[in-house]
Formats: C-alpha cells, structure tokens, sequence
C-alpha cells in the first residue's frame, strides 16, 4: 500500500532550540511557520522532519499521500479515503477517520502496538 511522503512529527518543548540541534545537524527549514510553533526540516532532500511546539503530546509517524518525498504532487496516488477503507478491512482500528462522503484534504489516525500515533495526512 502506497501512503505518500513519510515525516517524523517532533513534539518539542522549545521550537528555537529544537531547530538551532537540528540545523547543526544538517537540517534546513523547507516550510511551516515559527509564530504558529511549527517548522518543516529537511536534511539532503532525503529525510523530513517536523517540528511540532505545543500541538500534540507524542512524536510520530507521518504520511502524505499525493506528495513525494519534496512534498510535490503526484499524478496519481491511493486517496486517504482508500487507505482508510483498506486498514479498516484488514482489522485495523482507527483512532480518527475521514470522512468518506468528502473529497480532497483530510487525515486518519491509527497507533500501532507500541503505542506511538500514526498520522497518515492528505493535503489535497
């Protein structure tokens, strides 16, 4: 099953420090927004991170289907809904869901066995 680009969303307790590690590390900021607490990095166009100050409790998983790992469109892609649909077939339980009636944006949420949240996030 194709889910799209794949991120690891940092919860982190200080966005400034965070990015200041991060950039020593090789990181560049590619999007988000520091005034609203949240930085997209990215390290030899290879692995994305994001930072996340205040937004949710865990780090964890991401995937955006439609994007490619420089979060450009696809031509095709499996639609959130779809995957939606499979996971929920194959027994998985689902934390959120979207909405299948909707077309476009949206997000599910599952947590695998360890207890560490999956976001898999459609941003068009």
């Amino acid at each position: 099953m194709q889910l799209g680009a794949f991120s690891i969303s940092l919860s982190v307790k200080n966005l400034a420090a965070s990015q200041d590690f991060y950039e020593k590390l090789g990181f560049a900021v590619i999007g988000g927004d520091a005034t609203q607490n949240w930085l997209i990095l990215r390290n030899a166009d290879e692995v994305t991170i994001g930072l996340f100050q205040g937004m949710f409790e865990r780090n964890m998983l991401t995937f955006n289907p439609g994007w490619d790992r420089q979060c450009n469109n696809l031509a095709s892609f499996a639609d959130v809904r779809e995957i939606q649909q499979r996971l929920q077939a194959s027994g998985l339980k689902l934390d959120s869901q979207a909405d299948a009636a909707t077309s476009g944006p949206a997000s599910i949420m599952l947590t695998d066995p360890d207890g560490n949240p999956v976001l898999i996030d459609q941003h068009r």
